[in-house]
């Protein structure tokens, strides 16, 4: 009876979910449904889980296997991405601009206007290219930089394809466009960088400002919460719980970006104070050592020549009284 019981739960779950997903259905966004991707989570889902594969795969095909360059692929796909970038950005911007949209409080307008449909079909491109950044990870393992693909990597990269496309699905417009081109703008800085240290050791030592790119991503997640909690504030017509999600997401960033800072850029700094300490007690023993023997060389010679002279001088007495 118990376990019949539980069919007839777990029935009723999916059918409520079903039931629910139908009914989001007739509120999403008319515009974008029969764009590329965006008629049902399926395919997105799809490729984000193929992502999770290849992470899970890749490694282990290629354990024995010697790493690939890949030199002027990555130089190609980065600086692809810094002009994808940029385009988003531009459009964001330009569109927002025209359609004289609000920073502080912006409801979605799902009407067929040329600038709301811009603002669209960027946001679109904006969610297209966080998929093509699954190609961040795919070059990592092919290079066997197992290291770089960390917990923070994965994260950021599959949950902003997926979630993305809810946004696209329901909002792709209004509040939405302000993290967007915000982000877009901060991943040509980004894709510049990666770009440029792919051309090789030439240009690589010029690339002082990496750890800055880490510092302006923080800072935009500090930026994006009181963004949204100004929205909330001024309690501004946009779904309140893409607000609450939204800060709590931008929370987890906070927290696994300020843990990269700190274990990447701050926790060496003491190391190398120590190292440099040590080394500097290293120098000062030696240089104390050096010296105490060269005083003790020089008290032992000292003392040699006294003997030698004191000898002389008794073997001179020793003649006076011979001739006496």
């Amino acid at each position: 009876m118990s376990s019949a019981r539980n069919m007839e739960i777990v029935t009723h779950l999916i059918n409520d979910t079903i039931e629910f997903y139908k009914w989001t259905l007739t509120i999403a966004d008319k515009r974008v449904e029969k764009w590329p991707l965006m008629d049902n989570p399926l395919p997105t889902l799809a490729i984000s889980t193929s992502y999770l594969l290849i992470l899970w795969l890749g490694p282990k095909y290629m354990k024995n296997r010697e790493p690939f360059q890949l030199r002027k692929t990555l130089i190609v796909y980065n600086f692809s991405m810094v002009f994808l970038n940029f385009f988003i950005f531009k459009e964001l911007f330009m569109a927002a601009r025209a359609a004289s949209y609000s920073y502080i409080c912006q409801p979605v307008d799902h009407s067929d206007d040329p600038n709301e449909v811009r603002v669209a079909g960027a946001l679109w491109w904006y969610f297209i290219s966080k998929g093509i950044e699954y190609l961040d990870t795919v070059f990592f393992i092919l290079r066997k930089k197992f290291n770089q693909v960390t917990f923070l990597h994965v994260y950021h990269h599959c949950t902003m394809f997926t979630l993305w496309w809810i946004g696209i699905k329901w909002v792709a417009g209004g509040q939405s466009f302000f993290g967007a081109h915000m982000n877009a703008a901060i991943h040509v800085l980004m894709y510049l960088y990666y770009g440029l240290a792919s051309c090789g050791p030439k240009i690589q030592k010029y690339l002082w400002w990496k750890k800055y790119l880490t510092i302006i991503q923080m800072i935009q997640f500090h930026v994006t919460i009181g963004h949204t909690a100004l929205s909330l504030y001024v309690n501004c017509d946009f779904p309140h719980w893409m607000h609450y999600s939204l800060i709590c997401y931008a929370i987890t960033f906070i927290v696994l970006f300020g843990n990269f800072y700190y274990q990447t850029y701050r926790r060496q700094q003491p190391r190398r104070d120590a190292s440099s300490s040590k080394g500097g007690k290293a120098l000062s023993n030696g240089a104390l050592n050096g010296l105490s023997k060269a005083a003790n060389g020089a008290v032992a010679m000292g003392r040699k020549e006294e003997k030698a002279q004191e000898h002389s001088g008794r073997r001179k007495r020793k003649g006076r009284a011979k001739r006496d």
